[in-house]
């Protein structure tokens, strides 16, 4: 290891510690790096670096995913698909913990970010569960950790810039996260009902069927925007990307159809989905230019050439990225950690016989955990300052969410067919 490295890897930590933002980290070390290695040739082409990182088609859906998420919640989706949930299931004891569970797997095909359905759902749920009898932080955790099913259910955005680095298809990404994605919810119902027990949470008024039914058509063109998207994409009507574009049509349609979406919310929604796309570009950039440096140093044929004198056993090595992945995702944001550190592994995967996209959902589920986890989970402080609740007391109440989503990463990783269930997905 060279000074110059050594001291960018201080540098790097340093700023971690202090708390500066991972898009900043990324671009001060990178910077801080070609400074002390006097390389100013490259720092003339640094600019030229950065743009290179977006310079990709299939990066557009994510601000129209985020524009169509942003549609849906002022056009009165969100607060129906909660109403929904909670008429079908919050009889039973426990019933609302049920409903933000099921109604972050219905959100989840919708939106395909943590942090903002994290955000949202705070808003709604927390209050409403605390006014029940729920704990604050009890419930903080459990709106926190049902929302890492987001990127896992299509669509996603970790799937989306997953599918641009390994030029996996994307399509075949976002049909791969749906079992996952589900058994993560069930997962989550299976700790609500073991805890509900114990806790003796407490149970609302069964809804009358006439009730059900209606609610039900009052959400019906909202969950259909999920199955429009997947046999868009399946039957080769719209790729990935344009289907974003028709869920953005589809969800002005239905919020106009609703009386809840105004002309005049047309500039808050469009700002918010400037302000949130300007985030994780900056991010998507600087850590190009972080993994320029990387490369450069060729740690990537490093660890790969330590890993494979470890074992050549593809489940071993398995094993040895869930790890690496679960430790990293405690100090890095998960669209920075998936940069950085996809270029590592993908030429591993052939070595190793391992699908691209059974990969893909690997690292996306190890990435969303890293949103629960200390010391920058960024869910973690979100969910904290939305719903007001301290930090150390959500990091103890959602341990056993975090215990079972580590559990449920170990099953996936190791039952290929729970990801590539559709017949399309594997390889000749």
């Amino acid at each position: 290891m060279t000074i110059h490295l050594l001291a960018t890897i201080i540098i790097f930590i340093l700023l971690l510690i202090i708390g500066i933002p991972i898009s900043l980290v990324l671009a001060i070390t990178s910077l801080a790096y070609l400074i002390l290695t006097d390389s100013v040739a490259v720092l003339g082409s640094v600019p030229q670096k950065m743009f290179s990182g977006l310079d990709n088609f299939g990066l557009l859906a994510i601000p129209l995913f985020m524009l169509a998420g942003e549609l849906m919640n002022f056009g009165g989706i969100t607060t129906r698909l909660i109403t929904f949930a909670k008429v079908l299931i919050g009889h039973f004891r426990g019933g609302l913990a049920y409903v933000s569970i099921i109604a972050n797997m219905f959100l989840a095909s919708i939106l395909g970010s943590a942090n903002a359905q994290a955000a949202m759902m705070s808003k709604v749920m927390v209050p409403e569960m605390e006014k029940e009898g729920y704990s604050r932080s009890f419930s903080a955790a459990l709106t926190l950790a049902s929302s890492i099913v987001a990127p896992v259910i299509p669509p996603s955005m970790l799937f989306i810039i997953y599918g641009t680095l390994t030029g996996a298809s994307i399509g075949d990404l976002f049909m791969a996260g749906i079992i996952p994605g589900i058994l993560l919810g069930i997962g989550f119902i299976a700790v609500i009902g073991f805890m509900s027990v114990k806790e003796q949470f407490p149970k609302s008024e069964r809804g009358t069927l006439r009730s059900m039914l209606k609610s039900f058509l009052s959400v019906l063109p909202a969950l259909l925007i999920p199955f429009i998207i997947i046999y868009g994409i399946l039957s080769g009507v719209f790729t990935p990307t344009e289907s974003a574009a028709v869920a953005c049509i589809i969800a002005v349609i239905i919020g106009f159809a609703y009386k809840e979406l105004k002309v005049g919310h047309l500039p808050e929604i469009l700002l918010n989905t400037v302000v949130n796309t300007a985030t994780i570009t900056f991010l998507i950039v600087t850590a190009n230019l972080f993994g320029y440096i990387i490369a450069y140093e060729q740690i990537p044929q490093l660890i790969a050439n330590s890993m494979l004198s470890l074992s050549d056993n593809p489940l071993v090595f398995l094993l040895l990225v869930n790890i690496l992945l679960l430790l990293l995702g405690t100090v890095l944001d998960g669209i920075a950690a998936l940069i950085i550190l996809v270029p590592v592994f993908a030429p591993l995967l052939t070595t190793y016989q391992i699908d691209p996209v059974h990969f893909g959902v690997i690292v996306t589920i190890n990435l969303t955990i890293g949103l629960l986890t200390p010391p920058v989970g960024t869910g973690l402080f979100i969910v904290s300052s939305v719903a007001k609740v301290k930090i150390e007391d959500l990091v103890k109440a959602i341990i056993p969410f975090l215990l079972t989503a580590i559990v449920l990463l170990l099953v996936i990783t190791y039952w290929k067919d729970a990801v590539l269930w559709i017949p399309s997905l594997y390889e000749p």
